[in-house]
């Protein structure tokens, strides 16, 4: 099998040639790392991951956002996305602060009258289909990136607090910021699958530690229909393409919803959070899981022969029937040993065979 084949197999629940497996992202010094022991500029390319990834770009003219920023003194260093939300520099690394354009806003009509870059110009999807080609005559899968689909932009917009008192107070409010990301993630997501991706990831963080971050019960009213809206979309356009959710943290309470609206990927599995062995028993005829390898855990602070023997037991008791794709549940921090990295490639290799 090639890695295409691989990933599609493993995904919809039948058994490939081995586990396939995915490591992309190092933050800040451990990129640095990286480099200096491979030679290499890209970790996909490297490790020979089985997948490659693709997203929409930026348009060439955002909109004036400065007036959301009035008297703010940013320190050096600050840094603004396309939707106007500022970054200011954080005590580690890549950990920034967020300073939210409309946190301050007190009128419904602020809101309203928020502006969004408009992603319908052809320089943000027009690269998508030759390069999902490109990736396809190569032997790999091809993911389309949409994460942070609703939640996470709207509260980065708004304020995490004002966000989440609107969610329970007004939810009116809410929903104007979250209908406006909708109508985007509606045509972003029409614009992948059109493009012949194989999977698409979409989600948002709505998990802590121990729970959810909102309760089940606002995500059902605010979020899982239009969750649903976008995942009929992607398979209106191709029905064999595969739904990827993401949310770190502990959201065992929403996954039977995830399944019910066609979600066939839940992506990392955090296994500080959620034991995946028992996601696997519970919903593992249902969904598909992507990660498992914990990065709070067994990358920074494992041996290697933890690494190892971490990889060779999730495919033991995940992997049965297929439905794994092997991968660390996050970016990895400067903190995990380099040793730990190739542990975790060569183990994958060495027993994911079937």
């Amino acid at each position: 099998m090639n890695s295409r084949e691989r990933v599609i197999t493993a995904m919809k629940r039948k058994v490939p040639d081995r586990v396939p497996f995915c490591v992309s992202g190092f933050a800040g010094r451990a990129y640095e790392t990286f480099k200096q022991n491979s030679g290499s500029d890209d970790p996909v390319d490297y490790f020979g991951s089985d997948v490659r990834s693709v997203g929409f770009r930026n348009p060439d003219v955002l909109p004036d956002y400065s007036k959301y920023h009035v008297n703010e003194k940013f320190p050096e260093g600050t840094s603004f996305d396309s939707h106007g939300v500022a970054y200011t520099p954080g005590s580690v690394e890549h950990f920034t602060h967020i300073v939210s354009p409309l946190r301050n806003s007190n009128e419904l009509k602020e809101l309203m009258d928020y502006p969004l870059p408009d992603f319908t110009g052809p320089e943000c999807f027009g690269h998508l289909k030759e390069e999902v080609e490109k990736h396809h005559k190569n032997g790999f899968a091809v993911s389309g990136g949409m994460e942070c689909t609703l939640f996470e932009w709207a509260w980065q917009i708004r304020g995490m607090e004002e966000f989440l008192a609107d969610l329970c107070t007004r939810p009116e409010w809410a929903e104007v910021l979250v209908d406006k990301w909708f109508k985007a993630r509606l045509f972003m997501i029409e614009k992948i699958a059109a493009a012949g991706a194989d999977i698409i990831r979409t989600g948002d963080d709505v998990g802590m530690q121990t729970g959810m971050m909102i309760s089940p019960g606002i995500w059902r009213k605010i979020f899982k229909p239009r969750m649903a809206k976008l995942v009929s979309k992607a398979k209106s356009i191709n029905k064999d393409i595969l739904i990827f959710y993401h949310s770190d943290g502990n959201i065992e309470k929403i996954i039977p919803d995830l399944i019910e609206i066609g979600i066939d990927i839940l992506n990392p599995v955090q296994p500080e959070c959620l034991d995946p062995v028992k996601m696997k028993k519970l919903y593992g005829d249902k969904l598909s899981f992507w990660g498992t390898i914990g990065t709070q855990s067994t990358m920074p602070f494992g041996t290697v022969t933890d690494v190892r023997n971490t990889v060779k037991a999730r495919i033991k008791t995940c992997g049965q029937n297929g439905g794994l794709l092997l991968a660390p549940t996050h970016v990895l921090e400067p903190e995990v040993p380099w040793e730990n990295i190739v542990a975790f490639v060569e183990a994958v290799k060495e027993y994911g065979k079937y």
